[in-house]
């Protein structure tokens, strides 16, 4: 004799299973939204860097043809009236400046003053955009959090309004996690 065994499979609650997949997609997009978070949080680092390195070597440059500058000064002051070397002297003061007007700009090798000052403003901008950015991530991180948390809540309670405004939340985390990566400074100051 056999001996069927019934099996009951209980009967999941629609409601519940189209919350459990709204929860689902605001738990991908909250996965997105931390990633970004980090990623953004690692560009601001690099950037701050990369920004202070260029502005050493900005400094440097400053340093370098201010003294040239000054040495070109004092050798005029030292060569006046004297005319048994002026011809070295000419030459000498002729490279110094060339010198510092190199320090200055130099549009060929891109390390001059001029250029180092135009890298590190670009450096400084987009570290600036990374950290709007981050902050937006956050935002939407947040927002998504408190949509699983009530959609959540709303499976355990039966309640469903709690899953609508939870859905909401997820809406609010999704759209700030859009402008974190399209227009980061409109949440991210």
């Amino acid at each position: 004799m056999e001996h069927e065994i019934e099996v009951e499979h209980p009967h999941t609650n629609p409601t519940n299973r189209r919350i459990g997949i709204l929860i689902a997609v605001m738990a991908a997009a909250l996965a997105f939204s931390e990633m970004a978070a980090r990623n953004a949080d690692t560009d601001v680092v690099r950037d701050t860097v990369e920004a202070s390195d260029t502005w050493a070597f900005y400094q440097a440059k400053t340093i370098r043809a201010a003294m040239l500058r000054a040495d070109e000064r004092a050798l005029q002051v030292q060569s006046m009236g004297r005319t048994d070397n002026a011809t070295e002297v000419a030459t000498t003061l002729h490279d110094w400046e060339a010198e510092a007007k190199h320090e200055d700009s130099d549009p060929k090798e891109q390390d001059g003053r001029k250029e180092l000052m135009a890298k590190a403003q670009g450096i400084e901008k987009h570290r600036d955009e990374r950290a709007a950015a981050k902050e937006s991530y956050e935002y939407a991180s947040g927002a998504l959090e408190l949509g699983i948390l009530l959609a959540s809540s709303a499976i355990v309670t039966g309640f469903t309004a709690l899953a609508f405004i939870g859905g909401g939340f997820g809406v609010i985390g999704v759209v700030a996690g859009l402008l974190g990566m399209f227009a980061p400074h409109i949440l991210g100051g």
